[in-house]
């Protein structure tokens, strides 16, 4: 077995919670867009550990733990990468597995179907121009009234946790966590997030293609790789990579605080509004 040649890159960025410094090795070769997203879902991971630690440093606690399914009823965006890289995981799955996620993706979309959000999903995936947060609201509001359970929870649990999409990552609160049996009738108090991967990748993928920054709804995943899977077989150089997805890490914290602003007058408003995995 050959070993992929790699480069060690240093990388420092200035986060709302502190300084991160961190190395990453990237591979010298042309690669997919799929090998970039454990990189930079770590990335995301460690400049969240900041804003832990500081919320700690406030006397605050993470009250999410492994375990915990509250928030996989809310509705799941994910970017062409990450959704590339979640197919290739499923098909090292075992068969039996793998139909189990398929009946209930299967069993996902009758129920859109029937409730008519389906094709508004479907449309979301494909869009453009995809619809700002506030447009999105009322479709989030509709989808976590049903209550339906991700696709992957089994058990009340995530059965590809290692490899869950970065909104799910995200998603940290310090309020008591039975709040978040209801976030329509609970306000929470969410862990503020430095770099949204998810959009990132989103946004590196519209560069390298050329194509709109769109996300995918998750339980139109498997419909939206069937249409698409064969892009999932370009390549680019792994340095190109990283360069153009940094490039799109450093907007974000450029706008973390404003959106940190944004966020802190909507709860002071107490609205129902959810907290959104973007």
């Amino acid at each position: 077995m050959s070993i992929q040649a790699t480069e060690r890159f240093e990388i420092a960025l200035n986060t709302r919670a502190g300084r991160l410094t961190t190395a990453v090795d990237v591979p010298t070769a042309f690669v997919p867009v799929t090998a970039i997203v454990p990189l930079m879902r770590r990335l995301g991971e460690e400049a969240q550990a900041l804003e832990e630690t500081q919320a700690s440093a406030e006397g605050k606690t993470r009250s999410c733990q492994k375990g915990c399914a509250a928030c996989c009823r809310m509705m799941v965006p994910i970017a062409p990468p990450e959704a590339f890289a979640l197919t290739e995981f499923i098909r090292l799955l075992p068969t039996e597995q793998q139909q189990r996620i398929a009946q209930r993706f299967a069993s996902s979309k009758s129920t859109l179907l029937a409730q008519g959000l389906w094709h508004r999903l479907v449309e979301i995936g494909e869009s453009s121009r995809p619809p700002d947060d506030e447009a999105l609201e009322p479709i989030n509001q509709k989808y976590y009234a049903l209550r339906m359970p991700c696709p992957f929870l089994e058990d009340d649990a995530c059965s590809i946790y290692e490899q869950r999409p970065a909104a799910c990552r995200e998603l940290l609160v310090t309020s008591p966590a039975e709040q978040c049996q209801d976030l329509l009738a609970n306000s929470v108090e969410p862990i503020p997030v430095p770099i949204r991967i998810g959009p990132v990748l989103g946004l590196l993928w519209g560069e390298l293609t050329e194509s709109p920054a769109r996300m995918i709804p998750l339980p139109t995943v498997l419909d939206w790789l069937e249409r698409h899977q064969h892009e999932s077989h370009r390549t680019w150089q792994g340095s190109r990579l990283l360069d153009t997805a940094l490039d799109k890490v450093w907007r974000f914290l450029s706008q973390g605080i404003k959106e940190s602003e944004n966020q802190g007058k909507r709860q002071a408003a107490g609205g129902s509004t959810l907290p959104t995995k973007s």
